[in-house]
């Protein structure tokens, strides 16, 4: 399968999303966090080329294979925190918004935010939100795992 276009965004595009990343980063979440996030949003919209970045970019943070591997069941293992618990249960809930999804319940918000302050919060959610921007475009126009970074 070929791509259907060799950049989606124009230069000015790419600067704006600079800028959303710089922020993002700045909100004070563990880089390993936002990484499992980006993983788990792109594993359910099937986008191969973040869910390769994500993990590429987790292990350079040094992210071990054993959770990596188990992202897509983390509420099966016991391999991760509480806090970066809420934050998977938080991007599911915000990535699942398909007719009738319960969406991000006052139960799953309440558990993010005893973990996270409102600036952390603001960083999730805007990960959130880019994550699912990227896995839109990429799945649109067949952006393969590996090609892009």
């Amino acid at each position: 399968m070929e791509a259907r276009l060799k950049s989606a965004a124009s230069p000015d595009v790419m600067t704006a999303i600079q800028h959303l990343y710089k922020e993002i980063h700045s909100g004070g979440v563990d880089p390993r966090v936002l990484e499992l996030v980006h993983l788990r949003a792109s594993q359910i919209n099937g986008c191969s080329p973040c869910v390769y970045a994500a993990v590429a970019t987790a292990k350079k943070n040094g992210e071990t294979d054993e959770r990596l591997h188990n992202v897509v069941t983390w509420r099966e293992t016991p391999f991760y925190s509480e806090p970066e618990r809420a934050a998977l249960a938080l991007t599911e809930a915000a990535t699942r918004i398909q007719d009738g999804a319960a969406g991000v319940t006052d139960e799953i918000w309440a558990d993010a935010a005893a973990h996270f302050g409102d600036k952390q919060l603001s960083a999730i959610i805007l990960n959130i939100a880019l994550t699912n921007f990227f896995n839109r475009i990429n799945r649109t126009i067949r952006e393969q795992a590996g090609k892009t970074w």
